[in-house]
């Protein structure tokens, strides 16, 4: 038997949106069957009415005045409460609501929501009147806006914020810390300042972060992550906690805390739950007003190697770019190079692992060095590499010539030392793998001619090399762009590509959804450029021939190169043409 949907009977304010043609009736009757955000919530999420026209309406269907929140400073001491209150505002609070006290006069408080009717917003009002023993009074404002202000009024409990609820289980530091830290540790978990670092730590790994950057300034100091390729601004706690957030960090990481006039490099690793834990890479600089730090989060278990999310073109018809196939074949190799190439953060690490994943069977032996160890692969012989105790890419190398090896991965080609051993394995019947960090494939060519290394030997030992970038990918609130034609030449695309009458182009909705952080942008996918060396590009090596013949040469070869990939991921949707510009020249 059918489930019968519930009657729903329009009135207020959806009601006056329905009779002047603004929503849908299905749609307002959709909005006030959701219960888990208020009716203007649902409408500007979904993008069904703009956020400033519909607050505008709002504010006169109520009889409530509206305020441009965008243009209002808020007030700390409004937004926290006062320091003698029984009851003051929490940061949960702020987090679970939308509403924000924006001035007082006399015994009431003005507070921002936008959408009077909803029971999430009166309730709110209910709790800050509770809390502060006035009378409030609502005022409207921007649902999109309002939402970014809450996040701007959470600053403020920069240094004080509880951990409580953030995840489950208790934030605690790896089992490794000799009892003499351990009380140090124990001793600092009372500080504001450590609840204050933990909970960075919790709202990165939420949040999806790559790295932290915790930054003094002359005058403010400011926490940012880097959340797919960007970084934003998450917090300002006061100038005069630095040196107490860089002791606390450099505890948790083991380095000399009394040292701060050159950098450090150390590691931590915290417990998020019973059964989940994550490292973190820190490095400590000395800049002019303190110490810049910066923690790269390692968890293996967030990498997805499925080559098949990669981002790789697929093409049967065209061999050349078919980019997935390409590098499949050059696995399949017994012996020779495959290097991947591209600036720090563009994907390298993962996509070199997808293929020791794929190679990861019981009868081979896999040996990798790698500086840090990112990700921990059952199987497969991870050598961490650490200059400070001598081992190094060179030596980790001649160790593995004599362990038997079948496949070796070098995290990086650094210096001459490092590619003659790599090069010599990859012709003395070895696959070898690793990266440099150069503009292209062409160029990589080039470089690996200018540490040293002799032409010959890159010519017989180079099977494929892999340029790649990432863009960040379009949420699924993304909307068609207009570009002119005129323009969309200029950017690369064809005729024949935009006179088809299939072709979009999007962009990111502005504000985003709730789903993309109101970013616009959810997550990242690959840009590349697959070049297996031919016997041409070969000959033009031994030639000495630049890194631009050898590029024209695989333009006649069909090899597609970063920026047509590029340009064919904003065709298909899956990110804009200012991202691709953003991460690929037009050169």
């Amino acid at each position: 038997m059918a489930t019968k949907t519930p009657q729903i009977i329009l009135s207020g304010l959806p009601l006056r949106l329905v009779k002047e043609n603004l929503l849908p009736t299905e749609i307002a009757e959709e909005a006030l069957l959701n219960k888990k955000v208020s009716f203007v919530s649902y409408i500007v999420q979904n993008r069904h009415m703009n956020g400033d026209k519909l607050a505008l309406i709002a504010a006169q269907e109520f009889g409530i005045p509206f305020v441009d929140i965008g243009s209002i400073e808020l007030n700390e001491d409004l937004i926290k409460g006062k320091k003698d209150d029984k009851e003051k505002l929490d940061p949960k609070f702020y987090e679970d609501n939308k509403a924000i006290p924006i001035f007082s006069r006399g015994n009431r408080i003005f507070v921002a929501i936008s959408d009077p009717s909803s029971k999430i917003d009166r309730d709110a009002l209910d709790l800050i009147k509770f809390k502060t023993g006035m009378h409030t009074d609502p005022v409207i404002a921007e649902d999109n806006k309002l939402l970014k202000v809450v996040e701007r009024a959470l600053e403020f409990f920069g240094d004080d914020m509880d951990l409580e609820g953030d995840l489950e289980g208790e934030l605690s530091f790896g089992e490794d810390e000799t009892e003499e830290e351990e009380e140090v540790v124990d001793l600092a978990e009372e500080a504001p300042i450590v609840i204050f670092v933990n909970k960075m730590l919790l709202k990165a790994y939420k949040m999806g972060a790559s790295d932290l950057h915790f930054e003094p300034y002359e005058k403010y100091y400011r926490v940012r992550f880097r959340v797919d390729g960007m970084l934003r601004s998450v917090a300002n706690p006061p100038i005069t906690v630095a040196r107490k957030l860089a002791a606390r960090i450099k505890v948790m990481a083991r380095l000399d805390v009394s040292e701060r006039r050159v950098p450090q490099d150390g590691r931590i690793k915290i417990n998020i739950s019973k059964n989940k834990s994550i490292d973190l890479r820190v490095s400590t600089c000395p800049i002019l007003y303190g110490e810049k730090i910066v923690m790269r989060i390692l968890d293996s278990s967030a990498a997805n190697l499925n080559i098949d999310i990669l981002g790789y073109e697929e093409n049967d018809e065209e061999p050349m770019k078919n980019q997935k196939q390409l590098y499949l074949d050059a696995l399949s190799n017994p012996y020779g190079m495959v290097l991947v190439t591209g600036p720090t953060g563009s994907g390298k690490t993962v996509s070199l692992y997808t293929g020791i994943n794929i190679l990861n069977q019981e009868g081979v032996n896999i040996s990798t060095a790698e500086d840090p160890v990112e990700i921990n692969l059952p199987g497969v012989n991870q050598v961490q590499i650490d200059e400070k105790t001598g081992m190094t890419f060179a030596k980790a190398l001649k160790a593995f010539l004599r362990q038997d090896p079948d496949i070796i991965l070098v995290g990086e080609i650094r210096d001459l030392e490092t590619g003659g051993i790599a090069i010599k394995a990859a012709t003395t019947g070895h696959m070898v793998m690793s990266t440099l960090h150069t503009n292209d494939a062409p160029q990589t060519l080039t470089r690996m001619i200018d540490m040293g290394i002799a032409p010959f030997a890159i010519a017989s030992a180079v099977n494929l090399i892999m340029a790649q970038r990432l863009c960040r990918r379009l949420c699924s609130c993304k909307i068609e762009q207009d570009i002119p034609k005129e323009a969309l030449l200029i950017e690369g695309f064809t005729e024949e590509e935009i006179d088809n009458p299939d072709f979009r182009l999007y962009s990111p909705r502005k504000g985003g959804c709730k789903e993309c952080n109101y970013l616009g942008y959810k997550g990242r996918v690959g840009v590349y450029q697959v070049m297996p060396l031919s016997d041409i590009m070969k000959r033009f090596i031994m030639e000495g021939k630049n890194a631009i013949t050898i590029a024209d040469q695989a333009r006649k070869e069909g090899i597609p190169d970063l920026r047509f990939s590029g340009l064919k991921k904003a065709k298909d949707g899956m990110t804009s043409l200012e991202e691709v510009n953003r991460v690929v020249s037009k050169e």
